[in-house]
């Protein structure tokens, strides 16, 4: 257009115009820079939000478990490797970022950010990756990876409406696998979003990469705790409780008495038990609670009504609640059946001493037998199970009037329950500095086991990722324990496993002892 018979000045007029052009061109690639530093800057406010959302999220939820741990802490314990997981990655696109801007003398200024030289040399090298872009994909593979697994974990697929649904968008926002251009070529994943582009555009896609893993986390969350409180508040936790007017009735009088529904599910437990029988406080001996229910472990006391009056306190949103409780009940001469119920459990448990009380109301003497089964004194007896799945209690018992009567009942044996690894006392997910790991003491502990069972540890298997498994005897890190764990990086999970845990002073087998994994602080 400049070119050919023209005159100078209708060259000029050419030239002048293909400038203006040029010009048009710059600025319209300045503008769309900008936008994308303002999407950017859009989207990392939403993130700020979504985040502290979570955060709050967990806060709550770690209320609940204290409050309610037979409810919530099974679901606060996948929340934490969900967290854990989604933190990962997030921090580390993080840190993708700042390494990108920290030479840019004004961060927010978009219209610089036009070269795409600072991520092509960190992943790249000729049509080959660096190890830095080997990093990336193995990230997103990792968090893709765990964040299935989780879901696919039958205890949390069941607590999570549309767990299909979340694994779908997951695979398809976290997904590497090769991207079809415009020409149909497919184009490896990394190449595809990163490699040629100006740097605000990678900032902007991985700024939207943390705005998906906030999202997933937020919806599997909130998913997981929605499906633990339809759970809970389902009508197969409750039983019809009848509540009458007296405990006792005379033939041919109007019975008068209301049906109600009362929660029974064994997630209802009160923190404390406050409770009188005829204005005498009941002690820890006296009842158990047992899937819901305050189970009362007393004697009838002499023929008459008797009140049992006081409170139950439950904790709810990190307070306490008072539920008052006003009841009665009448005791009756000659019974036709005996009374047996084991002190503090339904079961009783092979490899531990079972109290249990044995008595037939108004009988003047009362014996029992049973496998394993020796009495204290009166109707105290202690039950030391042996093999097999049952025992059968035969009790016997002489009336006023010297009239016998019998009973029995079936009582279920159970093995001591598999113990939890713990490092300084705590279980499951333990996040510590180093050096308290070099110090602390490898235990084994049956939590909410209604038995107070003393537990040895002999041995363990101590395991720093990327280094061989170290055998250690005893309770604390040895020398290459403690060694394997100085070449660890800070956020490294360290797991101890294969615990050898004993019953002390007992020759009962335990189940195996669950690992405990460490993530160091530093």
């Amino acid at each position: 257009m400049a070119g050919g018979k023209l005159s100078p000045r209708q060259k000029m007029i050419n030239l002048m115009y293909l400038v203006f052009i040029a010009m048009l061109a710059l600025n319209m690639s300045k503008e769309v820079l900008s936008a994308f530093g303002l999407l950017n800057n859009k989207i990392e406010k939403a993130n700020t939000e979504t985040a502290n959302r979570n955060t709050a999220f967990m806060e709550g939820l770690n209320t609940k478990a204290s409050d309610e741990p037979a409810q919530y802490a099974a679901v606060y314990a996948k929340a934490q490797e969900i967290e854990a997981t989604s933190n990962e990655l997030d921090s580390y696109l993080t840190s993708l970022k700042s390494a990108a801007i920290k030479d840019l003398e004004d961060p927010t200024d978009y219209e610089v950010m036009d070269k795409p030289d600072h991520f092509n040399n960190l992943f790249f090298t000729g049509d080959n990756y660096k190890p830095e872009g080997e990093e990336f994909i193995a990230k997103m593979n990792k968090y893709r990876t765990e964040m299935l697994a989780i879901l696919s974990d039958t205890a949390v697929a069941k607590k999570v409406a549309g767990v299909e649904d979340l694994k779908k968008s997951l695979e398809s926002n976290f997904s590497t696998s090769p991207e079809t251009n415009r020409d149909g070529k497919e184009i490896e994943w990394l190449k595809y979003n990163y490699e040629g582009f100006p740097l605000i555009a990678s900032m902007t896609k991985l700024t939207q990469l943390q705005a998906d893993v906030k999202t997933a986390k937020s919806e599997v969350l909130s998913k997981m705790l929605s499906g633990q409180q339809a759970a809970a508040l389902s009508f197969s936790n409750y039983s019809t409780i009848m509540e009458a007017s007296k405990s006792a009735f005379y033939s041919g009088e109007v019975f008068e008495g209301s049906i109600m529904l009362g929660r029974t599910d064994a997630s209802t437990v009160p923190k404390r038990v406050e409770l009188t029988l005829d204005g005498r406080p009941l002690t820890e001996s006296q009842y158990t609670v047992e899937g819901g229910r305050v189970k009362l472990n007393i004697g009838a006391g002499s023929p008459g009504d008797h009140k049992i009056e006081g409170m139950l306190v439950y904790g709810e949103g990190g307070e306490e609640i008072e539920v008052p409780v006003k009841s009665s009940f009448a005791t009756i001469n000659k019974p036709d059946k005996a009374t047996i119920s084991a002190d503090k459990m339904n079961v009783v448990y092979r490899g531990v001493a079972n109290p249990m009380t044995i008595a037939f109301d108004g009988a003047q003497t009362v014996s029992a037998s049973a496998t394993g089964l020796t009495r204290n004194s009166g109707s105290s007896y202690t039950m030391r199970p042996g093999a097999g799945r049952e025992v059968t209690i035969n009790v016997s018992a002489t009336l006023p009037g010297g009239e016998k009567r019998s009973d029995s009942q079936k009582f279920r044996i159970k093995d001591i329950p598999p113990p939890q690894g713990a490092i300084r006392g705590e279980t499951g997910i333990v996040r510590m500095q180093r050096n308290g790991l070099e110090i602390s003491s490898v235990s084994a502990v049956l939590p909410d086991f209604d038995f107070d069972v003393k537990l040895n540890v002999t041995g363990f298997s101590f395991k720093v990722s990327g280094q061989p498994t170290v055998r250690v005897n005893g309770t604390r890190l040895d020398g290459a324990a403690k060694g394997a764990l100085r070449r660890a990086k800070r956020g490294d999970a360290v797991q101890i496993f294969d615990i050898n845990a004993k019953v002390q002073g007992s020759s009962v087998v335990l189940k195996k002892t669950s690992p405990v994994i460490i993530e160091l602080t530093n």
